[in-house]
């Protein structure tokens, strides 16, 4: 993957004959104990040193990722428009930074339903983000958690179920990833040999995730899943050394993942 623009909101990829731009929607800080032990214990005085602080929080980035064929845009996930933290919500300015015109996203796919990955498919305001949209894509086990979602209420009926191992277009391929939702899903894309890995809610932490793949996260539906997931993600990477893009990973997010004698560690592109 080589690396072709970038802004403060935006860094663009070329595999193969496709681009991949990663889009900043923003950052959360939240609570040391959302990381937790096996057994669910939360993290406290025993944070290792390794990982950054902000005012004594974690900090999280939040990042959505488009798929550019050249016709249409595929976008994965949208980040969180202004349902949640007053820190996030920058997806529009990014994609206007990457110079990707709204009216060319055609089809939305969610890694899973949780707030910071859907409500940007609608502008503060109330209007649609993309006009031009077809295909909504919802993991098939989430479609009632998104049709929850009254904000939401006007793509109820436009959400269409999302399944392990569907192709989405020629050089995109759903990959199961459940744990911390039921239905969290991986999106494999792959152009002329390289391939990339977009992952949603895998990781939260990369300072210690990667090193400490059995740290779980509060909001993981399942911590045991979870861990699972993540394991056989990491080696599915590393070995076949494939590039990954991760939601919370720090901005841009895109980079490798290498085994180590006891765990992985990841290096940025």
């Amino acid at each position: 993957m080589e690396r072709i623009s970038a802004g403060p909101h935006h860094t663009t990829y070329k595999i193969g004959g496709i681009s991949v731009t990663s889009l900043r929607d923003g950052y959360v800080d939240m609570p040391i104990r959302r990381l937790r032990h096996p057994g669910d214990e939360p993290f406290g005085d025993d944070l290792p040193s390794q990982v950054p602080l902000f005012d004594g929080a974690l900090r999280l980035s939040v990042n959505a990722f488009a798929i550019d064929d050249g016709q249409d845009v595929m976008l994965i996930d949208t980040g969180s428009s202004n349902a949640w933290h007053p820190t996030m919500g920058l997806l529009p300015q990014a994609l206007s930074e990457a110079r990707i015109a709204i009216g060319r996203v055609r089809t939305v796919a969610f890694t899973h339903t949780h707030l910071d990955h859907i409500h940007g498919i609608v502008r503060p305001d109330g209007r649609d983000s993309f006009p031009q949209l077809t295909r909504l894509l919802v993991p098939r086990a989430e479609l009632d958690m998104f049709r929850s979602v009254a904000r939401l209420s006007g793509f109820h009926d436009r959400a269409e179920p999302l399944d392990p191992g569907q192709r989405l277009s020629a050089n995109v391929e759903a990959v199961a990833a459940p744990g911390h939702e039921i239905g969290h899903t991986c999106f494999r894309v792959t152009s002329d040999g390289g391939t990339l890995l977009v992952w949603g809610d895998l990781v939260h932490v990369p300072s210690l995730q990667f090193d400490r793949p059995e740290v779980a996260w509060e909001f993981d539906a399942d911590q045991a899943q979870a861990r699972a997931s993540r394991l056989h993600i990491f080696a599915l990477a590393a070995d076949n050394a494939w590039c990954v893009a991760g939601a919370h990973l720090d901005s841009p997010g895109v980079g490798r993942i290498f085994r180590t004698e006891t765990a992985f560690r990841f290096e940025p592109l």
